[in-house]
C-alpha cells in the first residue's frame, strides 16, 4: 500500500508540474510625456548675397560670304508642280 501511494504522489507531483506553464506579460515601456513648449530663441542672422559668376567674352561675328554668280536665263519651258494629296492617318 506505500509504495502504492508513493507512486501515485510521484505521478501527480510530474502531473503537475508538466501543467504549470508561466503566463508572458508583455510590459510597454513607459511612454514619456512632453512638457510645456519653452522661451523662443532669438533669430539668427541673415546671411550674405552670393557672388555673381563672371560675363563671358561674346564671340566675334563671322566674315560675310561672297555673292554667287547671276543664274542664266531659262529657255522659256513652264514646269507645274502639283501639291501632293493630303493624307489622313490610317488608325
Amino acid at each position: 500500500m506505500n509504495r502504492y501511494i508513493l507512486t501515485a504522489l510521484i505521478m501527480a507531483t510530474f502531473g503537475l508540474a508538466a501543467c504549470d506553464k508561466p503566463t508572458v506579460v508583455n510590459v510597454p515601456p513607459p511612454q514619456s510625456i512632453p512638457g510645456p513648449p519653452g522661451v523662443a530663441g532669438e533669430q539668427g542672422v541673415q546671411g550674405g548675397q552670393g557672388d555673381r559668376g563672371v560675363k563671358g567674352n561674346e564671340g566675334s561675328q563671322g566674315e560675310t560670304g561672297d555673292q554667287g554668280e547671276a543664274g542664266k536665263s531659262g529657255d522659256s519651258t513652264t514646269v507645274i508642280v502639283v501639291p501632293p494629296e493630303d493624307s489622313k492617318p490610317s488608325n
